[in-house]
């Protein structure tokens, strides 16, 4: 099926795989030896990519969403001439090591996407295939065509039965992202079982319902076959394609087709047997031949070969286009322009004020003129979460004859699109925005309830564990969503999101906070940002009379402070409770108590203030101090002390009128007034 130099690269990267994983004694050796025919034709023939220069913007981007197979993703960027010495492979899956058990963006060069929860690759490479082709819309001109490359990915039955690769495959294909290709490992075996136990369904036509276009080899070792569907899918520009590739996990070992194959060191002396099988010698570990080197290394010329033609086109481009370049400049290197925050609207005074996610919204279309990386979109939500970015047109295929045009932009559909209608697909849309963010040149934004965070708390997991750049707006922010009672009132949910390491969550009290809270947002590097805002008005505060909004940069500040300037006590919350402290302050006033209120929007920013700032915000001499937020009061307690209390809801909520659970649960300026009181108490 292949020619001798063939057969020996591809045997040079199944047993570079499998030393790998028995020298640690952990790892998953099955894909790496049925996958490598696969791997080694697209990585040596149609892949453009620099090994000396990773971060070139127009590479293709290849996704290993299978990523338990991350050893033979590192023997392919070893041997192609990767940062990633012999001795980054010998450390596999070890302290400190460039080759973790599965691949972290960010760890080891070459990598695109951290992978290993399945199905979220997947979704990362629809992500990267939305920004290729909406770059490429706004950005190439006749005679330039300076975005032009592919996204690969290769994918595993457990990808396939995940639903969230379900629902980035179907809006994938709607979008006929045709420089998207996903080569199916279709080895019929997962880590516990055959997939006829649980998997028997037809993915080709699953695939030709999305809108996919599908392509099956019937041997996976075939290395012709395997380039003529790579050559093909390329060639399909309508349509995503699916390859469906009969391998077989573990192949020439003795547990071939077995599941034992898939998650566990084949063991010594299986080792041997399958280099015997397979004419490899079983002597020395970690041989790479010399004639194998030296053809996975070709792929350093041709990348600077690739790399230099597309400098030269960038060069054409700036002649003939001088501000489009300088714009797109800015978007590659994650900077944001002059002048991008001019616009920005500082909020009246308003007793009666407005919803933070009104506000949000009105902050949104002020910047995204001037700022063109900030795209996304909402899970079928934009009326509720005020996330639409008018005029800014709907990434979409050209308008289809007949086509209902219900919520469309009014400029239209086109691939230049900003405005990502992701339907209702959670799942997707937190892979998709990091995988947006991972290819580059975009801040992108997703939004939802805060309830259906849930649904993408793997996403924005994966977005804090990569560094991403990445914005979600969550809305309908607690109880007071009212009458569609518990199922969609977050309780439990912020204190969730703020155990994640390197996240950022953010929720303002008022109109003025929320800009502040975008400005935060968007000159964040390498982290996630969640913004958590309100259905309901809420007052906006009149800033001659209270401290400036800038205070949200800190995390948190002190709003007004006790007209002695020495506090009884410290009232503490955050987003639409702060308007509810401020009231209290003025009723314990009149009983001579000495209140100073604290806003308090992010936990994460203020955490990370200098001890002596947040010590005067919080004064350790003042132990009589009440949180209130109407979410759990999980993790406040560090803020309040011994000596304090935290007015939560440790609860379910009910269905009923907004203003009247937020009642029936004790927010009211009489029952704070109660609680605080009692800390004084003694």
């Amino acid at each position: 099926m292949a020619n001798p130099r063939d057969q020996l690269c591809i045997n040079t990267l199944r047993f570079l795989s499998v030393d790998m994983v028995q020298h640690a004694n952990s790892g998953h050796p099955g894909l790496p030896l049925g996958a490598a025919p696969m791997a080694y034709v697209l990585w040596t023939r149609l892949l453009k990519h620099h090994p000396t220069n990773p971060h070139w913007f127009n590479r293709d981007r290849f996704v290993l969403s299978a990523g338990h197979g991350s050893a033979l993703l590192y023997s392919l960027l070893h041997l192609t001439g990767y940062d990633l010495a012999l001795d980054d492979i010998k450390q596999f899956r070890q302290w400190g090591s460039k080759t973790p058990g599965h691949p972290e963006r960010g760890h080891t060069p070459g990598v695109e996407t951290t992978t290993g929860p399945l199905g979220q690759g997947f979704g990362n490479a629809v992500g990267m295939a939305i920004a290729e082709a909406q770059l490429a819309a706004r950005y190439n001109r006749p005679n330039h065509a300076l975005i032009d490359h592919h996204t690969f990915a290769i994918v595993s039955d457990g990808d396939l039965m995940e639903g969230v690769a379900s629902e980035a495959a179907s809006l994938a294909g709607h979008l006929k992202l045709g420089k998207l290709t996903c080569l199916y490992d279709d080895n019929y075996v997962t880590l516990a079982a055959a997939t006829d136990i649980s998997f028997t369904e037809n993915r080709a036509r699953r695939f030709e319902a999305y809108g996919w276009h599908t392509i099956s080899v019937a041997d996976g070792n075939d290395v012709a076959a395997i380039e003529a569907a790579l050559t093909a899918a390329r060639a399909e520009t309508a349509r995503p394609s699916l390859i469906l590739l009969r391998t077989h996990i573990g192949f020439g070992s003795p547990e071939q087709d077995s599941f034992k194959a898939h998650g566990s060191p084949l063991g010594v002396n299986d080792v041997r047997k399958t280099k015997q099988k397979l004419g490899w010698p079983t002597e020395p570990e970690f041989l790479i031949p010399d004639e194998a080197l030296a053809h996975f290394r070709e792929a350093v010329e041709r990348g600077a070969q690739d790399e230099a033609a597309w400098d030269e086109r960038m060069s054409a481009y700036a002649k003939a286009f001088p501000d489009m370049a300088e714009e797109l400049r800015y978007r590659l290197r994650d900077e944001l322009p002059p002048g991008w925050d001019t616009d920005i609207p500082i909020f009246d005074a308003d007793a009666k004020g407005l919803a933070t996610r009104d506000a949000s919204g009105k902050v949104m279309n002020a910047i995204a003129p001037k700022l063109l990386a900030l795209t996304g979109g909402s899970a079928d939500l934009d009326p509720s979460t005020k996330t639409a970015l008018k005029g800014m047109g709907d990434f979409n295929p050209p308008l289809l004859k007949n086509a209902n045009e219900q919520g469309s932009d009014s400029t239209g559909w086109s691939y230049a699109g900003r405005n990502l209608h992701f339907g209702v697909r959670e799942h997707a849309m937190g892979a998709i925005v990091n995988g947006l963010a991972a290819h580059g040149g975009f801040i992108p934004y997703g939004s939802t309830f805060l309830i259906f965070s849930d649904y993408m708390r793997p996403a924005i997991r994966l977005a804090a564990l990569m560094g991403l750049h990445v914005v979600h707006v969550f809305t309908h922010d607690s109880i007071a969503v009212g009458e569609d009672g518990p199922t969609h009132q977050p309780v439990e949910q912020l204190a969730s999101l703020r155990a994640i390491p390197n996240l950022i969550v953010i929720r303002p009290g008022d109109a003025n906070e929320t800009a502040v809270a975008w400005r935060v947002a968007l000159e964040t590097r390498k982290r996630p940002v969640l913004l958590v805002l309100t259905r309901q008005a809420l007052p906006t505060l009149d800033r001659r009379r209270y401290a400036e909004a800038d205070g949200l940069r800190h995390g948190a500040y002190v709003l007004r402070d006790a007209p002695t300037g020495r506090p009884d006590l410290i009232l503490i919350a955050s987003g639409s409770e702060v308007a509810l402290v401020v009231a209290a302050q003025q009723k314990l006033l009149t009983d001579k108590i000495q209140v100073r209120i604290v806003s308090m929007p992010s936990w994460e920013l203020f955490d990370a203030q200098s001890l002596e700032y947040r010590n005067a915000v919080l004064p350790s001499a003042v132990g009589a101090r009440l949180a209130v937020e109407a979410g759990v009061s999980q993790g406040w307690h560090r803020y309040v002390g011994s000596r304090g209390d935290v007015l939560a809801v440790d609860r379910f909520g009910a269905s009923a009128p907004g203003e009247l659970v937020m009642r029936e649960y004790g927010f009211t300026v009489d029952k704070v007034c109660t609680r605080a009181k009692a800390l004084l108490v003694g």
